[in-house]
């Protein structure tokens, strides 16, 4: 009887709050975006249709508040809040 060897490659993201944007570098789209995401999770589709902003545009401003570490992609295409910039630390 033979055993087969499975390797399991498991990625853990890190998230270095220093590099977490402030409010002071949220511009308008950011700050609907965020407003939307507080609410629940979105996809890009779906806040372009309710902010009026172009798709592309919305999919930047994910992808920033992903990069950053404000949100998280939980699917493909669908994002949750992580940490929102406009609330103090306590």
């Amino acid at each position: 009887m033979s055993k087969a060897i499975v390797h399991l490659d498991v990625s853990v993201t890190t998230i270095n709050r220093d590099s977490m944007l402030d409010e002071e570098d949220l511009g308008p789209a950011d700050e609907k975006v965020l407003d939307m995401l507080n609410e629940g999770r979105v996809t890009a589709p779906f806040v372009a249709e309710k902010t009026g902003y172009s798709l592309q545009y919305v999919r930047d401003r994910l992808g920033r508040l992903v990069e950053h570490g404000n949100a998280r992609k939980v699917y493909e295409g669908l994002y949750e809040l992580v940490d929102d910039p406009r609330k103090e630390i306590e």
